[in-house]
C-alpha cells in the first residue's frame, strides 16, 4: 500500500479505538506509519482524512450485511422478511460495537463542524438508497428516486434509531419481530395495546 492507503487504514483504526474527537493528527501517523506532511498532501486535512475513513467503514459494513442478507432464506411472509432484516442488523451491531459508537460521536460532531455536516448531507441521499435495497433485498440500481426519498427516509429513521437504542442497552433493545408487530400496531391505531408480541 502506499501512503494514501495507510493513512486510511491508520484513520480507520482510530475511529475504532480512540473516536473522533480524542484522534490526532499524531495518533494517525502513528497507526499508519506514514507521516504529518502526507496528510494534508492526500487529504487536505485531518478531517477529510477521517471523514474519508469514516465513509469507507461506513460501505465496508454495507457489503458486509449485503452478503449476510443475500444469503439468509428468503422464503417467508413479508412480516418475517422484515422481522429477519432487523435481526440481522442487530446481530451485527454486537460484532461492531466500537464502529457504531463512532458513528454515534461522528453524528455529535455535526453542528460544530460544518464541512462535516455538509459532506453528511452530501451523502444522505445514497445511504437512504442503501437502506431500501437492504431491507428490500434489492441492488442499489433497482431503487427508484421516490423510493430513496420516501422509504428511505422511513428506513434511515427506523435504522438510526435502532442502533441507538441498541448503543444504550441492548438487552433492552427491540427483537425484529417486536419492531415488526409496533409498526404494525401505530398503523393500525392499536398502539396502546396490551397484547403479548406474537412468536416468531
Amino acid at each position: 500500500m502506499g501512503h494514501r492507503e495507510d493513512l486510511l487504514e491508520g484513520a480507520k483504526r482510530c475511529l475504532l479505538e480512540k473516536g473522533w474527537v480524542r484522534t490526532t493528527a499524531r495518533d494517525i501517523v502513528a497507526a499508519s506509519g506514514a507521516n504529518l506532511a502526507s496528510i494534508g498532501y492526500h487529504y487536505g486535512s485531518k478531517d477529510a482524512l477521517m471523514m474519508a475513513a469514516f465513509l469507507q467503514m461506513t460501505e465496508e459494513w454495507g457489503d458486509e450485511v449485503g452478503r449476510s442478507l443475500a444469503a439468509a432464506d428468503p422464503r417467508g411472509s413479508r412480516n418475517e422478511h422484515l422481522a429477519s432484516v432487523l435481526d440481522a442488523l442487530l446481530a451485527g451491531f454486537a460484532t461492531n460495537r466500537p464502529f457504531w459508537a463512532a458513528q454515534l460521536e461522528v453524528i455529535g460532531q455535526l453542528e460544530s463542524n460544518p464541512a462535516l455536516k455538509e459532506k453528511f448531507a452530501e451523502v444522505l441521499p445514497s445511504g437512504r438508497e442503501g437502506m431500501v435495497a437492504m431491507f428490500e433485498g434489492v441492488e442499489d440500481t433497482e431503487v427508484p428516486t421516490e423510493a430513496t426519498r420516501i422509504a428511505g427516509a422511513f428506513y434511515h429513521a427506523l435504522f438510526t434509531g435502532l442502533f441507538v437504542q441498541w448503543l444504550m442497552d441492548p438487552t433492552a433493545a427491540p427483537t425484529g419481530t417486536e419492531i415488526v408487530e409496533g409498526m404494525r400496531r401505530v398503523m393500525t391505531g392499536t398502539a396502546l395495546s396490551g397484547e403479548p408480541v406474537p412468536e416468531s
